[in-house]
């Protein structure tokens, strides 16, 4: 299999273009050292793997990827609906027996896991190869109306229900107090809710 232009090229990616119409989707992915010699069997292994995957609810698809730059080191991608999905599969004894067999062919050194609008505020220098090849991450301006089109309505919400009825605390005060409610809020509920629908537009 030749080596694409991009510093890796796929293995099997079945189901990897599965449509992405909810912001909890996950990907993670696991970069691996093979022992030398084992090339075959690591793809044999590692395809064994995602077939196992493949039997679990929420699968979304999966796949693997070698580096071009290092013959040696392989990154291996999942994609569940959700974290709940993807804990299942960590933790199921099937996939712990599956990488008891992989002792001795190759040895894991790297992960990294991401859902939510994480998949694109990430960097794209701090992932792995294999997250990247996913899809890049939209521009700066989409990211910056995205952020804002939740940040405004909740400031402006916090401050008529809870700054404005603080009295005189000083100025400090008051921002720690919006800001400890507002991030949250940010975080775990507007963001996802907003990226979820401008998802086509976010592409």
């Amino acid at each position: 299999m030749a080596d694409t232009n991009d510093d890796t090229e796929p293995g099997d990616r079945s189901g990897a273009h599965a449509p992405d119409r909810e912001a909890a989707h996950v990907t993670t992915s696991v970069a691996r050292r093979i022992e030398p010699g084992r090339e075959h069997d690591f793809v044999t292994w590692t395809d064994a793997g995602i077939a196992l995957a493949r039997t679990f609810p929420g699968f979304l698809g999966g796949g693997w990827l070698r580096s071009a730059k290092r013959p040696d080191e392989y990154y291996v991608v999942y994609r569940f609906a959700d974290g709940s999905a993807l804990d299942d599969w960590d933790r199921s004894p099937v996939r712990r027996a599956w990488l008891t067999r992989g002792e001795g062919v190759a040895v894991e050194h790297a992960t990294h896991r991401l859902s939510g609008i994480e998949r694109w505020f990430e960097p794209q220098s701090h992932l792995t190869h294999a997250v990247r090849v996913l899809g890049a991450p939209p521009p700066r301006w989409k990211q910056a109306i995205t952020i804002w089109l939740g940040f405004f309505p909740l400031s402006v919400l916090i401050n008529y229900l809870v700054v404005a009825h603080l009295g005189d605390l000083p100025l400090v005060l008051k921002t720690l107090i919006a800001t400890l409610i507002s991030t949250p809020v940010m975080v775990y509920v507007l963001l996802p809710w907003i990226t979820a629908r401008l998802a086509r537009w976010l592409r």
